[in-house]
């Protein structure tokens, strides 16, 4: 009897030295598959911290019963969370609603963020400005608030910096000009105030602080010339941009309108490879004479204080906005030429001191066209719809026409 009770109590140490070996195996074999798990305890609580909005379905996936590695959104290389892109990516999906937990500085080897549009709220957590390896950062059009952490410009390897569309306060840290690696930044329908800060590395493309609350000038050396999109409109910037823009002779796409800037703006800006020039609603002064062919579809100079006679160089425009300036003098043929040739869609001209137009009062301007001309110092030789804005009145008083047709 008490050696059969051996061998059966010997039996049983040895199922369960199989038991645990095989418990050893399995731990081994899923070791490469498995999270880290300080990966997987800052997932959970930024699960928590998140829901989806009705009709997503998003964190139907986040079983933590199983690997996160498998999760929606959830890249990882090896056992580290690589990337986090939160929320259904199609457009229109209902997005997320939530905030966003301070464990997400716990992600050391996060090298992508994002988070679709929805109603995420509150400040970013600080941790997140720790991510050393972070190098897109996109939470764009939710109710983002609070203030941009002054250790913004500790995220090194950052190269797209997107917060649009939120409800961000307070000023743009001046450490976001030391990321020497940063591409694209876009901070724009915000609330920030303050200065627009120095970008001094020709990594920087694209800038869009529009619709914010800065003020002050722009330094003239503040950004790079590697530049391709700049728009800065719907701000309260002042003084001359004359220096600045001679060097950005990279620009696709400039927009300053509905600012203070002042002063004249150089003639080679009209060579620049841009596809849309917005300048309007700003106190620029001075003529403005191309010496070439303008090649840019759109130039908007709207609501300035131009002077001088309008330049036949504007003739090869598709949309010229020219309106509310103190332009003198005839309208060149060419652009009358052209419009007739529905090679000019939009001709504005309209509150100006133009004296004369050479058009047939019988012409038809092509339906594919706008002409505007009055309120000038002209009776206009054809009559044209022109913007409600640009009121009744045909003709500009002869009292106020006199100094300029001297």
């Amino acid at each position: 009897m008490l050696e059969e009770k051996k061998q059966r109590d010997l039996r049983m140490r040895m199922r369960s030295y199989v038991v645990i070996l095989l418990c050893l195996v399995q731990c081994c074999w899923f070791s490469d598959a498995i999270v880290d798990p300080i990966d997987f305890l800052a997932l959970q609580s930024i699960r928590k911290g998140l829901e989806d909005l009705p009709g997503s379905n998003f964190f139907g996936s986040w079983d933590f019963t199983a690997d996160p590695c498998n999760f929606a959104g959830v890249f990882c290389d090896s056992d580290k969370v690589v990337a986090l892109n939160l929320g259904d990516p199609r457009a229109g999906s209902p997005g997320l609603v939530g905030r966003i937990d301070p464990a997400i500085g716990k992600l050391s080897a996060l090298t992508e963020f994002t988070i679709v549009p929805g109603r995420v709220f509150g400040a970013l957590p600080e941790s997140l400005f720790q991510l050393k390896n972070l190098r897109f950062l996109a939470i764009s059009r939710n109710f983002i608030a609070g203030t941009l952490p002054a250790n913004l410009g500790e995220l090194r390897s950052l190269r797209t910096l997107d917060l649009s569309y939120n409800q961000l306060t307070g000023e743009i840290p001046r450490s976001i000009g030391t990321i020497t690696e940063l591409s694209n930044v876009i901070l724009c329908h915000n609330r920030l105030t303050g200065s627009v800060p120095m970008f001094p590395f020709r990594s920087l493309n694209r800038l869009d602080l529009k619709h914010n609350n800065l003020t002050g000038p722009l330094i003239p050396d503040s950004l790079p010339p590697s530049l391709n999109y700049l728009s800065l409109s719907w701000n309260r910037l002042n003084g001359p941009v004359f220096r600045l823009l001679s060097r950005l002779d990279q620009l696709n796409y400039l927009d300053l309108s509905m600012n203070q800037f002042t002063g004249t703006i150089p003639t080679q800006i009209f060579s620049f490879p841009i596809v849309n020039l917005q300048l309007q609603r700003n106190l620029f002064t001075g003529p403005i004479q191309p010496v070439d062919q303008v090649a840019i579809p759109t130039v908007d100079l709207s609501y300035n204080r131009f002077s001088g006679p309008v330049s036949s160089m504007f003739s090869s425009v598709q949309n010229l906005y020219l309106n509310n300036n103190r332009f003198t003098g005839e309208v060149p043929n060419s652009l009358v030429d052209r419009l007739l040739a529905a090679n000019i869609q939009t001709l504005y001209l309209q509150h100006n001191f133009l004296t004369g137009i050479e058009i047939n009062p019988t012409a038809e301007i092509p339906l594919s066209s706008s002409l505007c001309l009055q309120y000038n110092c002209m009776v206009p030789p054809i009559q044209t719809p022109c913007p409600e804005k640009a009121g009744k009145q045909k003709t500009r008083p002869t009292e106020q026409c006199g100094e300029w047709r001297g």
